[in-house]
């Protein structure tokens, strides 16, 4: 599913990823775990494209796709199509319902508001939020806002979901539930995961662990 070779990164002068290879295979759920500065962030923007490697000899290959090669517009749609993300901090905008959040990848990749309403609500229900459409963050507990953020990177069937310390902004009952959601999700819609995180017990429960230590895989 994701083929990394050879990723360097550059800051100006501060080198963070140090030509890292890396491969998931489909369905794989996979932790990376490290010390803070250690690249785990950078690494997982790189793999879900919202950032790009040093230019040179490295290699991306995403769901048979070489992203490197893709031109911002085309690289855009696919990010749109294929990758879900999910982060700490949700990044749900206030001023929309939980339903109209999850909409809004659906509305990017050009569906109707009759399709992406059924789908954002399938979802919604299906993470036990049935009774929480209309409701706003606000009127969320921490554990539905990030259900919500689940929902909205589900919506448009990615292959991928990238999350950056999902459960780290939970209290410890809600932090479980997510975790295990991510097997749910994955035994159910055959999802592949790759989560950055400092939680070693969610880091333990996943297929693979991977450890990096100053910008390379240990």
């Amino acid at each position: 599913m994701i083929a990394a070779q050879n990723i360097h990164k550059h800051y100006d002068q501060l080198h963070v990823l140090k030509g890292v290879d890396l491969t998931i295979e489909k369905g794989e759920i996979v932790s990376i775990v490290g010390a803070s500065g250690a690249g785990k962030t950078t690494l997982l923007q790189l793999l879900g494209t919202l950032d790009h490697p040093d230019k040179g000899a490295a290699s991306l290959t995403i769901d048979g796709v070489n992203v490197l090669a893709l031109r911002d517009k085309k690289l855009s749609a696919f990010r749109n199509q294929k990758l879900g993300f999910i982060f700490q901090f949700h990044q749900l905008l206030p001023e929309f319902t939980a339903l109209e959040n999850v909409c809004i990848p659906a509305f990017i990749a050009g569906k109707s508001k009759a399709e992406a309403e059924t789908a954002a609500k399938k979802h919604l229900e299906y993470l036990g939020l049935g009774e929480r459409l209309h409701h706003k963050p606000s009127e969320l507990s921490g554990g539905e806002q990030q259900r919500v953020a689940v929902a909205r990177a589900l919506i448009n069937q990615p292959a991928v979901i990238f999350a950056d310390e999902p459960s780290g902004n939970l209290d410890t009952a809600s932090a479980e539930n997510l975790h295990q959601l991510f097997f749910k999700l994955r035994d159910e819609l055959g999802q592949t995961f790759v989560i950055v995180t400092h939680n070693e017990e969610l880091a333990n429960q996943a297929d693979r662990k991977l450890v990096m230590v100053d910008g390379k895989m240990s």
